[in-house]
């Protein structure tokens, strides 16, 4: 009854280790460590280092644990990145994921659950955005997104494996408990780059157009908290787990805040103010992305717990301090 969770060294993967932990459940991680760290998941967790490419390696893995179920978070999913590097994209997020799938069902797991993306709807017509929408990805990130869903699809009906896609809207927060955070170098997503500014890590942050068609002027996410993330995929597998039906919900609370909303809750929670400067739009940035969450609330028992921005900051904000507090530890034993 093993779950395998790949990517989960990184940072949702991170939170999903602990959830099944807390939950008792036996648990796996497959991680190459690329952008994920060893410290973020309990050491009695049992990890192996490789890729889900590594066709031999997963087949191992899933022999040796007794692996019932996969959660599938190892991606690279930077979209700035994907522009540059489009094969790469394919090759880590795509091609990996089909050899994962492959082997999963030839070594007889039938239950996965795959981190996907709000991504692949592109600039979506309609908002909320739900389920239904035309999806039409505006980069490779999300176009290798979608080719995995299409793939998960496609296997499903072949050889009767069972799934849930998850389409994440925007991820923010940490662990309540202080266990795991956003640890990523450079990391590009709005909440962690101003917290970083507010502790002093970064010297600004930048707000990219303030004439968008919004009611401040800039643009609108709807931002989930990753703990409440981490218990959607927990409900996600006691679906499959009851021989529920292949299905993909969107994972947001169904309202949005603005990127000049963000910046004053953290102001809030930092309790001081720091340099913020507004720069031109960015290419494909829409203005406005909220998930049509329906679906998701009828379907599953999940309940989400942080679903107010100025905790989802206040989480964030303390993971950065920590962070800060061991780097500078780490210094001064180096001293």
């Amino acid at each position: 009854m093993t779950i395998l969770v790949t990517g989960g060294a990184g940072y949702i993967g991170s939170h999903m280790v602990h959830e099944l932990v807390d939950s008792g459940e036996p648990v796996v991680v497959l991680d190459n460590l690329s952008t994920g760290f060893r410290y973020l998941f309990p050491a009695t967790v049992p990890f192996v280092a490789g890729s889900t490419g590594d066709r031999e390696l997963v087949k191992k893995t899933i022999q040796q644990h007794g692996v019932t179920a996969i959660i599938h978070f190892a991606a690279s999913i930077v979209v700035p990145d994907s522009v540059r590097d489009p094969l790469g994209y394919y090759r880590n997020n795509t091609m990996n994921t089909c050899t994962l799938i492959d082997v999963a069902i030839e070594s007889g797991v039938r239950q996965m659950i795959f981190s996907s993306t709000a991504a692949v709807y592109g600039n979506a017509e309609e908002t909320p955005i739900s389920e239904s929408a035309v999806t039409h990805p505006i980069s490779p990130y999300g176009t290798s997104k979608l080719m995995s869903e299409i793939m998960l699809h496609d296997a499903g009906k072949a050889h009767g494996l069972r799934f849930v896609i998850l389409r994440y809207f925007n991820v923010a927060g940490a662990d309540p408990r202080g266990r795991t955070g956003q640890a990523t170098p450079a990391a590009t997503h709005l909440i962690k780059v101003a917290c970083e500014t507010a502790v002093g890590k970064r010297p600004k942050m930048a707000i990219y157009g303030t004439d968008y068609a919004t009611p401040d002027g800039t643009c609108i996410r709807d931002y989930i908290h990753v703990s409440d993330l981490a218990l959607a995929h927990s409900a996600a597998l006691g679906h499959l787990r009851r021989g529920g039906a292949s299905a993909t919900f969107n994972c947001g609370y169904g309202r949005g805040a603005s990127v000049l909303e963000v910046i004053d809750a953290v102001r809030r929670a930092a309790g001081h103010d720091f340099p913020v400067e507004i720069e031109g739009r960015r290419p494909g940035d829409p203005p406005a992305l909220v998930a049509n969450v329906e679906r998701i609330r009828k379907a599953l028992p999940w309940h989400p717990q942080f679903q107010d921005l100025d905790t989802i900051v206040a989480h964030a904000l303390a993971w950065e301090k920590r962070l800060q507090t061991s780097a500078a530890r780490a210094l001064s034993d180096r001293a």
